[in-house]
């Protein structure tokens, strides 16, 4: 299988002399690395080539880096069940710098691209509706960014008095945890609920 994927590889590049594509295998895929703008002549070219035919759009999601310049990597998944051969293809982007929207060749990357920009918010020019998916229209932030807080920035609740759902600060009550930092192996000072009965 490794071989038919580096052969898959070297094909890509020998066809597509006039973009850079990295290529690696890794996790039994072979993965193709481009910039965004080479991104839609790659995904063309391996969609409509008649020894490839990678025609299904299987997956896309996106991994946050905040360490590097281009925080983002834009990762898509594609099948040829003519070939039965599955191909990686990752791009880097910014906060700022949108990516090409893929729905004109796979229209089914319509609402994968919506949860990327609703949870990394991750931008896609081109796209036919790009607003949030999953998350509230008035949410703050993009809950899946690593430097989005666990607890989030505000908490709802059905008001009983307002009839309605109110938005409030988030507030973390602590009063009634009791942290002895004690390791349970080496004993508490304290009985624990139910050890009483041990005696």
């Amino acid at each position: 299988m490794e071989k038919t994927l580096a052969e898959l590889g070297d094909y890509v590049t020998q066809k597509l002399t006039s973009i850079s594509v990295e290529q690696e295998i890794s996790f039994g895929d072979l993965t193709l690395t481009v910039t965004r703008e080479n991104l839609i002549p790659l995904i063309r070219f391996l969609h409509d080539d008649s020894r490839l035919r990678f025609i299904s759009f299987v997956d896309m999601c996106g991994v946050d880096y905040p360490a590097r310049p281009e925080r983002f990597e834009v990762v898509y998944h594609l099948l040829s069940p003519m070939r039965n051969l599955r191909v990686r293809i990752k791009t880097a982007t910014d906060e700022t710098t949108p990516v090409p929207s893929l729905c004109e060749i796979f229209p089914g990357a319509n609402w994968f691209e919506r949860e990327a920009y609703d949870f990394f918010g991750i931008l896609f020019s081109g796209h036919p509706d790009l607003r949030r998916l999953l998350t509230d229209y008035g949410f703050d932030g993009y809950p899946l960014r690593k430097d989005f807080p666990t607890s989030g920035y505000v908490e709802l609740r059905y008001d009983e008095e307002r009839k309605r759902v109110v938005y409030e600060p988030v507030k973390l009550a602590q009063e009634f945890r009791n942290f002895d930092y004690l390791s349970p192996w080496e004993g508490t000072d304290y009985v624990l609920p139910g050890d009483e009965k041990a005696n």
